[in-house]
């Protein structure tokens, strides 16, 4: 959990036949075979007539990426379609405004950085998160760290506390550090897959995202869209999640990327999964390639098929259910009624769960306790961790509970038990180290402890 202001409220073979006239004939040698390159077997009309059969009668599988592919004459046609459908229907997002992808004459190395850069961002963002939702994140950030090298002089406090809302913090971190990586390297900026993917926290799709869009290099991007749109325009039935089938699919993606466009084809597919060929509501009466979606076909024909069916739906795996415990502990000092309260944060250990983000002191339970139990575990923690022991460096000015709180993660269902700690301190903490303290302004100096593993610090006013 990340500290906020509103935490108070809580994826042919075709069958010779014998000769009719001779029923009883069997040959004492294998027949002549002709060998077709891979291309000539494509186009090969007995090989497409047996294809052909097979596609009607039952969906096709990932087994030989060889036996599917995209024919000669398909490739064009859906290159076209979906560029003039694009061209017409693509949403106005302001990553969009600065990706001009176009004739690499007309564009200037620093513009294509640019681009590379509002790429970069949008793409990380938009991993998890819903376009409407990242739109404003997006300008914030565009708007605060306009360029990778502004981007580069920030810390990972500033990053966080803009990315706060939008969950997976780790994208976040993986954004300053890349930006501090290719500033320092002092070159610029990567322009392909393969010099994008030295990058820490750039990915094959983030690579082929950004390489495609602002570089015009022919490579795909495959994304959830992306592995939809592929699988009911071939009815494959694969396991998408499978990490054999989604090679498949990016094979199958590198073919019908348009050389000329591959940035915009690549955001056209991506659309047209977004928009149009969505998971449960397909719009196949206004799809652009629909006429070579073969899931339609189907579908058509049996009326027991479904587009919908395409790809394969995969059962997803049971949530964990974790139970907490979290202090929210604020410290007074000298007369109660006059101290300024400050509050108790922890910096989580930079790997795991919510690396490096700042939390109540929180310890995770074995299932679901009562208070008492709840209570030494919080209080056996601050002691161990931090060095503070509340029976004898402490008086207990109020202790209660505020209530409990879930919070879902994708794989984790998260229960927290919340409590109020007010403390008046009687010493100092101790049995803390002193090296990289985290230091606020107006922190009283005999505050400013960190354990080896643990980051703490005070603040005067959380919940503004």
């Amino acid at each position: 959990m990340i500290a906020h202001s509103n935490f108070k409220t809580s994826y042919l073979a075709g069958k010779g036949h014998s000769p009719p006239n001779l029923p009883s004939m069997r040959r004492s040698s294998p027949p002549p075979t002709t060998v077709f390159t891979k291309e000539e077997a494509t186009e090969s009309p007995t090989m497409k007539r047996c294809r052909q059969a097979k596609s009607k009668a039952e969906p096709n599988t990932l087994g030989d990426i060889e036996d599917i592919n995209f024919s000669k004459k398909e490739i064009p046609e859906i290159r076209s379609s979906l560029l003039k459908w694009y061209d017409e229907n693509k949403r106005d997002l302001p990553w969009r405004r600065i990706s001009k992808n176009g004739d690499n004459d007309g564009v200037s190395v620093e513009e294509r950085e640019r681009m590379a850069y509002a790429v970069w961002v949008s793409e990380v963002m938009l991993q998890q998160t819903r376009v409407q939702t990242v739109i404003d994140y997006y300008n914030r950030w565009m708007e605060k760290w306009p360029t990778i090298h502004h981007l580069a002089k920030a810390d990972i406090e500033e990053v966080n506390e803009l990315w706060a809302g939008l969950g997976y913090y780790r994208r976040a971190r993986f954004l300053l550090e890349g930006a501090k990586m290719i500033v320092e390297d002092k070159t610029e900026f990567p322009k392909t897959v393969s010099s994008l993917r030295k990058v820490k926290g750039i990915g094959d799709y983030t690579a082929g995202a950004i390489a495609s869009i602002a570089f015009n290099e022919t490579v795909p991007v495959v994304d959830g869209n992306v592995i939809r749109v592929i699988a009911r325009l071939k009815a494959l039935s694969s396991n998408p999640k499978d990490s054999k089938t989604v090679k498949n699919f990016w094979k199958l993606a590198g073919r019908l990327v348009d050389p000329s466009r591959p940035g915009d084809f690549n955001q056209a597919l991506m659309e047209l999964g977004a928009t149009v060929c969505t998971p449960l509501g397909p719009s196949c009466s206004t799809c652009p390639i629909s006429h070579q979606c073969h899931a339609l076909l189907l579908s058509t024909k049996d009326k027991s098929v479904q587009v919908t069916d395409y790809p394969m739906k995969v059962v997803k795996a049971k949530q964990r259910r974790d139970f907490s415990a979290v202090s929210v502990v604020e410290i007074v000092e000298g007369d109660v009624s006059q101290s300024d309260s400050r509050f108790l944060l922890i910096k989580r250990p930079d790997k795991g769960l919510l690396a490096g983000l700042w939390e109540f002191p929180s310890v995770l339970l074995e299932g679901e306790t009562d208070l008492a139990s709840r209570r030494e575990t919080i209080d056996n923690f601050l002691k161990q961790s931090l060095g503070l022991d509340i029976r004898k460096s402490c008086k207990i000015v109020l202790r209660e509970e505020v209530g409990e709180y879930v919070h879902v993660f994708s794989h984790i269902r998260l229960k927290m038990c919340i409590e109020l700690l007010i403390l008046n301190l009687k010493g100092l903490f101790t049995g803390c180290s002193s090296s990289s303290l985290i230091f606020l302004p107006n922190l009283n100096s005999n505050m400013k402890k960190e354990h080896e593993n643990w980051q703490i610090f005070l603040v005067d006013e959380f919940f503004s």
